[in-house]
């Protein structure tokens, strides 16, 4: 039914990111199910469920995983940009609550996902100081998620000031283009931090946006020990986290303008037009509908 071009599209065809080609991408979508009719969205990876790496919890490095959108192309289409995708064994599919528009559902398996799982391995976030670094798609429902689940302050740091703007609209008490107070929790999704944020005694800092190659970090080994620091890696999600995602969004998730933030579609045959208008006009997303 529809595809928002996620930043690892952009960044695919930019050449910052290696993919197969022919390849058909698109992996934020929302589809009908041929045999039952159903609004359906499914988990951006089929994991086999069954290797070592499934048993402990980390179905999204799955030792015979299999990506939507950013697989090679061998006959039966995988990818979103297309109007008809075949989804493979191990795949987690949801049905879409009713009420939840086509702009805000797209993104659920992809970024808001991967928030979700941001939030789980960071722990409780109510009453907690929060950094969001980088204010695109991802670091927005951060912002959204971490208000709506009762953080005492949400900061949020973006060199774009559009961005900034909006981030009030999405839960943030402050928006700065750099600096910020010492925090229980930070993620970082711009993939350009440069240091290690101010945490607090017991503090986690949630990395999720370095997804291309990045200058390294610096960290102090003694401040992390005597403050209890922790340091988490999340590259996309388990596939709970996706039913996470879907409750966000049919609950909490309305009263923010999620769909507001794909303010422009595209036919598929001007798929060509759409890319191009994406990565020169930068907004959050853009849609492409058959």
């Amino acid at each position: 039914m529809a595809c928002t071009v996620c930043g690892s599209d952009l960044h695919t065809l930019a050449g910052r990111r290696a993919a197969p080609a022919p390849s058909i991408l698109g992996h934020e979508a929302v589809g009908i199910e041929v045999a039952t009719g159903r609004r359906v969205t499914w988990s951006i990876m089929a994991c086999c469920g069954e290797c070592d790496r499934c048993r402990r919890g980390m179905e999204q490095k799955c030792e015979r995983l299999f990506k939507y959108g950013h697989a090679a192309h061998t006959g039966a289409p995988s990818g979103g940009l297309s109007e008809l995708i075949v989804l493979r064994p191990g795949t987690t599919v949801l049905e879409v609550p009713e009420g939840l528009a086509d702009e805000v559902v797209c993104p659920a398996n992809c970024a808001t996902a991967t928030v979700a799982a941001c939030l789980r391995v960071a722990g409780p976030v109510r009453g907690r100081t929060v950094l969001v670094q980088g204010a695109g798609l991802l670091g927005l429902t951060a912002a959204a998620m971490a208000s709506a689940a009762g953080a005492a302050a949400v900061h949020v740091v973006d060199p774009d000031g559009e961005r900034r703007a909006l981030a009030g609209q999405f839960g943030a008490t402050a928006a700065e283009a750099e600096g910020a107070p010492a925090v229980d929790i930070a993620f970082e999704f711009s993939g350009r931090s440069t240091a290690m944020p101010a945490l607090r005694v017991g503090g986690v800092w949630v990395l999720a946006g370095a997804v291309f190659s990045v200058p390294p970090v610096a960290i102090d080994p003694e401040a992390m020990v005597r403050g209890l620091w922790r340091m988490e890696g999340v590259h996309n999600y388990r596939p709970e986290d996706l039913g996470a995602a879907l409750r966000f969004l049919d609950g909490a998730g309305r009263r923010f303008p999620f769909a507001a933030l794909a303010p422009r579609s595209f036919a598929l045959a001007e798929v060509n037009e759409a890319l191009e208008y994406a990565a020169a006009a930068r907004p959050v997303r853009v849609m492409i509908r058959p």
